[in-house]
């Protein structure tokens, strides 16, 4: 089946959330479900296998593994340096660690070797920036929260990338509860979610919001727009694709944006940060439709 016919197989289906009640929301913690070490090695497995199954994703899913790879070794050099940070109340406030940027010429020589040609360029042009441009361009996106310093694009891409497993150790050991109503923004980094992820939980599954940045999980209500907090279900259609039956675009017709939420319930062996990246097809549909993703995943998409 060609490229193009994928999207026209995508098909509205509503989703009712009558099988999911409402649990307290208050003193919730952020999902940690594994270390981060073993967190790289599940997505860089998982980015092999669906490469190998979807030959149109398997250019980005070689470079994602590729950036994996570094991300898993760079976060095994963190262990060795790190600083405790569980018991603060905003570890995210806290500056940089002294010397982080020492491993940015790595990282980009890992883009210039495997990354697509829009990104070596800029990849060989940071590593002749030398270190205090690195440190002020990882310190800005750092500093930057959800205010938009950084627009989408190699510059965000760079900062991202290098800094996830930094972002990633802090928030594993974290031990911060938030209460009330679910956050929009990511308890943690204050970054937008990335995508959704349902797990099983009882006969129905427990809908999560994933960081786009240090890839918490934190729970949210199925039929709630993480953009606009549209309610109406009839303004917040669901659509899947034959072949990526797994992976839901959930789309709002109030404010026009879009998240992509990986259905464990009906694939266990999913990661929903790899899945995500995968289903290309689904977010060029989504788009065609007129719809705007809420956050674009690491690899820009």
């Amino acid at each position: 089946m060609s490229f193009a016919r994928r999207h026209a197989d995508i098909h509205n289906r509503m989703m009712p959330d009558s099988r999911l009640s409402e649990r307290d929301s208050s003193n919730r913690p952020i999902f940690n479900r594994t270390t981060a070490q073993g967190e790289w090695q599940r997505r860089i497995a998982r980015a092999e296998e669906l490469g190998a199954q979807y030959s149109f994703a398997a250019e980005i899913l070689r470079f994602y593994a590729a950036v994996a790879r570094f991300q898993k070794d760079f976060s095994g050099e963190l262990l060795q340096s790190r600083a405790a940070v569980a018991s603060e109340a905003d570890p995210f406030a806290r500056a940089l660690q002294p010397g982080i940027e020492k491993q940015f010429n790595k990282f980009l020589s890992v883009v210039e070797e495997n990354g697509p040609d829009p990104l070596r360029e800029p990849a060989r042009d940071l590593r002749t920036a030398g270190a205090d441009s690195h440190l002020q361009l990882l310190t800005l996106f750092w500093e930057a929260g959800d205010s938009g310093s950084l627009s989408s694009g190699p510059t965000d891409f760079f900062a991202r990338a290098f800094l996830q497993p930094y972002a990633a150790d802090i928030r594993t050991r974290s031990i911060m509860r938030w209460s009330g109503p679910a956050p929009y923004l990511c308890p943690l980094c204050k970054r937008k979610p990335g995508g959704g992820v349902l797990r099983p939980l009882g006969d129905g599954g427990q809908r999560s919001l994933v960081c786009s940045f240090c890839l918490a999980e934190w729970e949210f209500r199925r039929i709630v727009c993480p953009g606009c907090g549209e309610e109406n279900h009839a303004k917040l259609p669901v659509y899947t694709a034959d072949e990526l039956k797994h992976v839901r675009v959930e789309a709002c017709d109030s404010c026009r944006i879009y998240i992509k939420t990986v259905d464990m319930t009906t694939n266990g062996l999913a990661e929903p940060v790899v899945d995500e990246i995968a289903s290309v097809p689904l977010d060029i549909w989504a788009q065609k439709q007129g719809y705007t993703k809420l956050q674009p995943n690491l690899m820009q998409l």
